[in-house]
């Protein structure tokens, strides 16, 4: 029996997150493509002070008020031309009844009204697993077109780890200080201003990221120089709830690189490998990443060569607004 009637309606705070993991957990578990980004990346979002929870989150019901959809719009704060990732998980039973249609046509209103408030140029970029062919139909039919590809790569963490290697005069540190943010955040940038979609990040996302809760700063590394300069870093995950539901003991190697001046010298290589031997004493047996198809800077082979290989391919999908 189909849904006749349902209702968007607003993120009311910590009195819903009990429904909404129910949902995550439901959808993760009838989901044979796991689509980025996991349901742990997901409820992070809802803990970013820079998110309007009331515009940047929305929740549909059905009409006995139970929780059948729910989307989440991560807006980067500053730039000319913004790209909102939009991602959104619908209830198994629910799929259909014209629902994603109506999740796709609210990221792009709200990215609209991004754009005209700031006035700057926006996109929505969404995507899915290059197997999921109801997705990809559902974004292209909604004049989405392909933008990337991204790779999903794991290593067994129970195989042996190469030693870790950096050149003279580096030294490893963790981020665990408000100090650390306003070099943090000019590194970030200086790497990945030459990637695809890039977009700044500002030293205030950082130091709320430092004040979250469930931030480790012992997962956390960055490979410093001789005279000071943040050079390298490696952030890595640990999504409790995804391993609790899927039963395995997974962690995420969430961002790596090296900015430039310091690259082909060993520094990503190095981090990497003290990343892997950290999820490691953590009780993780594999670890995971994703990786820019297209990345310009050899990432892919890097990975392999520490032991990653290919699980699967998601895809980006991209649409300018008027």
């Amino acid at each position: 029996m189909r849904i006749k009637t349902i209702i968007p309606r607003f993120y009311r705070g910590e009195i819903d997150l009990e429904v909404i993991a129910r949902l995550l957990n439901d959808s993760e578990s009838a989901n044979q493509f796991h689509e980025w980004p996991s349901p742990g990346e997901m409820l992070m979002q809802f803990e970013n002070p820079s998110v309007d929870k009331q515009r940047d989150i929305c929740l549909w019901e059905d009409g006995n008020s139970q929780l059948v959809a729910l989307a989440g719009l991560m807006i980067p704060e500053m730039g000319e031309d913004i790209a909102g990732i939009l991602w959104f998980r619908v209830d198994p039973q629910t799929q259909g009844n014209n629902l994603e249609t109506q999740i796709l046509e609210w990221g792009q209103k709200r990215m609209g009204e991004v754009g005209r408030e700031r006035n700057v140029k926006v996109r929505v970029l969404s995507g899915g697993h290059s197997n999921n062919i109801e997705r990809i139909a559902l974004l292209e039919s909604c004049g989405f077109k392909i933008g990337r590809y991204f790779l999903t790569m794991e290593r067994s963490l129970t195989e042996p780890i190469p030693e870790a290697k950096f050149p003279e005069g580096f030294t490893l540190k963790n981020i665990d200080n408000e100090a650390d943010a306003a070099a943090w955040v000019e590194m970030f940038n200086q790497t990945f201003i030459d990637h695809w979609n890039h977009q700044d990040i500002t030293v205030e996302e950082v130091k709320n990221k430092l004040k979250n809760f469930k931030y480790q700063p012992e997962l956390s590394l960055v490979a410093v120089a001789s005279d000071g300069t943040f050079a390298a870093f490696c952030d890595c995950q640990i999504h409790s709830e995804n391993n609790e539901l899927n039963g395995r003991k997974d962690g995420l190697i969430y961002m790596l690189g090296t900015r430039r001046g310091f690259r082909k010298q060993g520094l990503a290589r190095g981090i990497l490998l003290s990343a892997l031997k950290l999820l490691k004493a953590e009780g993780i047996e594999t670890a995971m990443l994703y990786v820019d198809a297209d990345n310009l800077s050899g990432a892919t082979r890097l990975y392999e060569s520490v032991g990653f290989e290919r699980v699967n391919t998601q895809i980006a999908y991209v649409k300018e607004i008027s």
